[in-house]
C-alpha cells in the first residue's frame, strides 16, 4: 500500500530525484566549457539546425537578435565566443525573448552568458538577444548545442561571425576541428571486485549489512584510504541505476558534498554535486577527481576515484580531514536521469573523520527517534488500547469485584487507556524533535497523527466529567465516549498503515502491509467471537430486546457463566497481540 503524497522532489535522498546526467530542466552549467551534453553518446556529425543573426556588425552595448531553428528538438545551449579562440570562455551576455522555453545561465565569471531550455517540450526555433560587452573581441561567433533526443545531439554547431566596425579581416578558421570537441575524462575499468581487506586497520569503511563482503550481491560498501594529501575512495552496491554518498554536517539533506556513480548502458559516470537543500543539485563541470575507475558486474555498481584532502578551488567540496555524517544511497537511473531513491539512505550513527584512525562502521536506514516513535505507537494502538476496549466491553460481569474503590474491570480499563495516552503523547513529540518542525514529505500521516493525538487526549478529559450511572445524560455520554474511542482507533490504524511505508521507517514492503492486515483481522475476529458468545448467552435465557440494549451497562448473570471462556479468549488475544507487536518491533529495529 503506497501512502498518499503531496509532492516529491527528493537525495540521496531527495536530491536523487533530479537529473544528473541528462538535463531536461536545462541546468547545464557543467557543460559551459565543452558544450557537450553528458549523455555518454557521441554527437552527430552533420548539423541540421542553423543559427542566424539580424546584424553582421556590432558595437559594445548593442543588442543582436540570435535565432536558432531547424527540425524539432528538445534541448539547446547557445553561447557567443571569440571567433579567434573558440575554445575560450563565453563572451557577452544574453537577454531572453521567450521566458517560457528559455532561461539564462552563468558560465564562468560572466553572468547570463548562455541560453538554455527550460524543459523537454518540443520546439523548432528559439530566439534571444546577445548584448555586446564593453571589452568585446573584434570578432564574435555564435555556437549552439542542440539535443533532438537523449542519444541524438549536435555539439558546437557553428553560427555566423559578427565583427566590430573597422575590425581587420578574420584570419583564424572558424570551423570547429576535432581538436576543439570536448573529450571526456579518462576512466579505467576495474578488473575485479573490491574487498574488505584493511577495513578498520588501514582504511575507513562503511558496510551495510555490517561486516558484509563488498563482492556480495547484497552489500553496500564505502571505503576511504588516505595516501599523503589525497584519499582513495571506493564505493560499491547492488543497483541497476546509481549509488551515491554524501558528507553532511547533520542528518538532513542540505549543504552537503555528494558523489554519484551513475550506470548508463553499462557505463559509469562519476559526478559530484553540492546539495543546497531539497532542490536539484548543482553539478560541477570540473570536480577535481582523479584516477577514476569503474566496474558493472553481477548486479553491482562499483567505482573508485581519488581526491585531495582539500579542494579550495572547487566550491562545495568539503575538506576530508573533518567530522561528518556520511550518507549512502542508491536508486534507479534511465536515459541519463536519476530518480528518487526507493528507500531511506543509510546514515552513519555518528560523525566521523575518514582520515582519522581507521574504523569499520555501519549505519541505519531509519533514525532512532522515528524507530521509537513507531514502537511506542504500535505498543499503544496494537496492545494497550485494544485490550482495554475488550476488557470494558466484555469483562464487566467477569471482574465485578472492587479494587481501590472501583471495579477491577474498570481499574484495568482505565490503567490501559491512560497508558495509551501516555505512550501516544511521548511518541507524538519524537518526530517533531527529529524533524525540527513539521514534515512536508510524509503525506497525510502527520495530519492523521495529530487528529489521533487530539482524540486520545479528549477521551480521558471527557471521562473525567462522566455523569453518574443512572443520570439522564449517562446514555449520551456512553455513546459519545464509544464513538470518540472507535474513531480514534480506526484513524490510528489508518495512520499506522500510512506510516509503515514511509522510507524513514524502512520496513520491508509488502510484508508490513500484509502483517498489519493480519493484525486488524485478528482483532476483528476476536471481537466478533466474543460478541457471538455474548449473544448466545442472552438468547439462552431469552432476554428481551429492551434488556439487550443495556448490555454495555448491566450484563446479566447468564453472561457471567461464560467468564472462563472469555478469560481463555482474552489470554489468547493478548498472546496474539504480543506476537504481532514483537514481529513489528523486530522489523523496526532489525533484530
Amino acid at each position: 500500500m503506497e501512502p498518499p503524497v503531496l509532492a516529491f522532489t527528493l537525495w540521496i535522498f531527495a536530491f536523487l530525484s533530479v537529473p544528473a546526467a541528462g538535463y531536461p530542466n536545462g541546468k547545464v552549467r557543467e557543460a559551459c566549457s565543452s558544450m557537450m551534453p553528458r549523455h555518454e553518446h557521441s554527437p552527430q556529425p552533420s548539423p541540421e539546425h542553423t543559427i542566424s543573426v539580424n546584424e553582421t556588425k556590432f558595437r559594445p552595448g548593442d543588442h543582436i537578435k540570435v535565432n536558432l531553428s531547424g527540425p524539432v528538438f528538445e534541448g539547446f545551449f547557445i553561447q557567443a565566443r571569440n571567433a579567434e579562440n573558440l575554445a575560450g570562455p563565453a563572451v557577452g551576455s544574453f537577454m531572453l525573448a521567450e521566458e517560457r522555453i528559455s532561461q539564462l545561465l552563468t558560465c564562468g565569471l560572466v553572468k547570463n552568458s548562455a541560453v538554455s531550455h527550460t524543459s523537454k517540450s518540443k520546439k523548432t526555433h528559439v530566439e534571444a538577444y546577445w548584448i555586446a560587452p564593453t571589452d568585446a573581441p573584434e570578432h564574435v561567433q555564435f555556437l549552439a548545442t542542440v539535443v533532438e533526443k537523449y542519444k541524438i545531439f549536435w555539439v558546437k554547431i557553428p553560427g555566423p561571425v559578427i565583427s566590430q566596425p573597422n575590425a581587420p579581416p578574420l584570419t583564424t578558421p572558424t570551423s570547429i576541428t576535432p581538436e576543439t570537441l570536448p573529450t571526456s575524462q579518462p576512466v579505467f575499468h576495474l578488473t575485479k571486485s573490491f574487498n574488505a581487506s584493511g577495513c578498520g586497520s588501514t582504511k575507513f569503511c562503511i558496510r551495510n549489512p555490517a561486516k558484509c563482503d563488498p563482492g556480495a550481491a547484497y552489500c553496500f560498501f564505502l571505503s576511504f584510504k588516505q595516501n599523503n594529501h589525497s584519499v582513495l575512495i571506493e564505493m560499491s552496491g547492488p543497483s541497476e541505476g546509481y549509488i551515491a554518498f554524501a558528507l553532511s554536517h547533520d542528518q538532513w539533506m542540505g549543504d552537503d558534498d555528494a558523489y554519484l556513480c551513475i550506470n548508463e548502458d553499462h557505463r559509469i559516470n562519476v559526478n559530484t554535486a553540492y546539495l543546497s537543500g531539497r532542490i536539484p543539485p548543482v553539478l560541477d563541470s570540473e570536480n577535481g577527481l582523479e584516477d577514476i575507475s569503474w566496474r558493472v558486474a553481477d548486479g553491482l555498481v562499483q567505482c573508485s576515484f581519488r581526491r585531495n584532502l582539500r579542494l579550495p578551488a572547487y566550491k562545495g567540496r568539503f575538506n576530508l580531514d573533518a567530522n561528518y555524517y556520511i550518507f549512502l544511497a542508491d536508486g534507479e537511473a534511465s536515459e541519463g536521469l536519476i530518480h528518487k531513491h526507493h528507500r531511506q539512505p543509510l546514515i552513519t550513527n555518528g560523525m566521523y573523520n575518514v582520515t582519522d584512525s581507521p574504523k569499520d562502521v555501519g549505519g541505519s536506514r531509519s533514525p532512532l527517534l522515528l524507530k521509537l516513535h513507531a514502537s511506542l505507537m504500535f505498543v499503544a494502538w496494537m496492545t494497550t488500547v485494544s485490550i482495554g476496549v475488550i476488557v470494558a466491553r466484555f469483562f464487566k460481569p467477569v471482574w465485578p469485584h472492587s479494587l481501590f474503590g472501583k471495579e477491577i474491570w474498570f481499574q484495568v480499563h482505565r490503567m490501559l487507556m491512560l497508558t495509551t495516552v501516555l505512550l501516544t503523547s511521548i511518541a507524538f513529540v519524537l518526530p517533531f524533535i527529529y524533524r525540527g518542525g513539521w514534515s512536508e514529505w510524509a503525506g497525510f500521516h502527520p495530519y492523521l497523527g495529530c487528529t489521533v493525538m487530539a482524540l486520545a487526549i479528549f477521551q480521558p478529559l471527557m471521562a473525567g466529567f462522566r455523569p453518574p450511572p443512572h443520570a439522564p445524560r449517562r446514555q449520551v455520554f456512553n455513546w459519545v465516549h464509544w464513538s470518540t474511542g472507535t474513531t480514534a482507533r480506526i484513524l490510528a490504524v489508518v495512520t499506522m498503515f500510512l506510516g509503515m511505508d514511509l522510507p524513514a521507517l524502512n520496513l520491508p514492503d509488502p510484508w508490513d502491509t500484509y502483517t498489519m492486515i493480519g493484525f486488524v483481522a485478528w482483532h476483528v475476529g476476536i471481537d466478533i467471537l466474543l460478541e457471538i458468545h455474548s449473544y448466545c448467552l442472552i438468547r439462552k435465557v431469552e432476554v428481551i430486546d429492551e434488556d439487550r440494549i443495556q448490555i454495555l451497562q448491566s450484563l446479566t448473570s447468564a453472561e457471567a457463566e461464560g467468564h472462563t471462556f472469555k478469560e481463555i479468549v482474552l489470554t489468547i488475544y493478548i498472546c496474539g497481540n504480543i506476537a504481532f507487536l514483537i514481529t513489528f518491533l523486530a522489523a523496526i529495529h532489525q533484530l
